[in-house]
């Protein structure tokens, strides 16, 4: 799904459809599928900051995941208060995923 101009737009295969929230794209989209085309429902997070994780969060996730990473291929570790605010930034992203979620199930289900 994706916003198109003020609308979100859900996409299956070949069909898609537009609705003022998640759920009413969702909707016109089932109406459209047949019983053999409904399974599983993917939904796709742009990563872009929201008010569940901040563009200042993200950033900050980022650089330490590249550290990390950079820590890893030459055999080392992260000190220790930057392992502990990577460790505390990926439970706060976690969480957000699950606000994120839970936030649209309610959309879903006015």
């Amino acid at each position: 799904m994706q916003a198109v101009r003020g609308n979100t737009q859900a996409i299956a295969g070949d069909k898609q459809s537009t609705g003022k929230t998640a759920g009413e794209a969702l909707d016109a989209l089932t109406a459209q599928l047949e019983g053999g085309e409904l399974g599983t429902l993917l939904i796709l997070q742009s990563f872009r900051p929201d008010w569940f994780f901040s563009e200042v969060e993200q950033q900050r996730l980022s650089k330490l995941i590249n550290r990390w990473r950079t820590a890893r291929d030459q055999g080392e570790m992260l000190p220790p208060e930057q392992q502990a605010e990577l460790d505390s930034l990926v439970e706060a992203e976690l969480k957000a995923a699950t606000a994120r979620t839970a936030a649209l199930i309610q959309q879903l289900n006015p």
